[in-house]
């Protein structure tokens, strides 16, 4: 995910000209919970994104990379994959090139829900467009209380993308997504169980026990420089 942000971010800088850092702060994986409430909340929550902050009427009317129909109506994802790389190696030969010249179209294919993995394609589609519906309905009875109106695909377009809010909202990330307390708990104690056994491997090392057992998922420490 590091590699994957910092690769976003360059070509986010290349298309507005943004110089400064693009990213607020570095990625944070949030554990899921195996529950089936928990995961599909998360999913509830990305396809609202464009919705829920009254920028678009409909998820589908997000002007830019969305989801929705690909999870809806089995839409393929695909777009053009850049090779930087070669494009830095051929000015460097002093080449001209096209835009598309090393560029490759690439299709995302997106995995189901774990807790979703045993339905088939046509069931998951029909539980993700009651989704997208629910959030709809939701959306316009906010819209109708609030006053508030999207401002639409066509405003989003001419948004200056050097334009900053005057507030912005800010919030704890949770440690983790669940829909129960017991198994939040449950995760909490899990965790705290990983960080003991990585901190008792962690010092055997330092003693010079080449053989400690880290605990699955993480890295060792860095060991101190020995010259050659």
């Amino acid at each position: 995910m590091g590699y994957f942000n910092s690769k976003l971010a360059r070509e986010v800088g290349r298309l507005t000209g943004w110089k400064q850092k693009i990213l607020g702060r570095r990625y944070q994986a949030i554990v899921v919970s195996s529950e089936e409430e928990a995961q599909v909340e998360r999913l509830r929550y990305g396809l609202a994104h464009g919705c829920k902050e009254d920028l678009v009427e409909r998820p589908r009317d997000w002007p830019g990379v969305h989801g929705v129909q690909a999870l809806t109506e089995g839409k393929i994802l695909e777009g053009l994959w850049f090779d930087r790389t070669q494009e830095y190696t051929a000015r460097r030969r002093g080449e001209d090139f096209s835009r598309l010249q090393y560029a490759t179209r690439e299709i995302l294919t997106l995995d189901p829900l774990p807790c979703w993995k045993d339905l088939t394609q046509e069931q998951r589609q029909r539980r993700a467009a009651a989704l997208v519906t629910d959030i709809e309905a939701e959306a316009a009875a906010r819209r109708k209380k609030t006053g508030v109106k999207p401002i639409g695909p066509a405003s989003i377009l001419t948004q200056d993308p050097h334009h900053r809010p005057a507030k912005s909202k800010k919030s704890p990330a949770p440690a983790f997504h669940a829909a129960s307390q017991a198994v939040r708990h449950g995760l909490r104690e899990a965790y705290a169980l990983f960080v003991a056994a990585y901190r008792e491997a962690a010092e055997k090392l330092r003693a010079g026990n080449r053989d400690a057992r880290f605990p699955a998922g993480s890295f060792p420490p860095g060991l101190p420089f020995v010259g050659g």
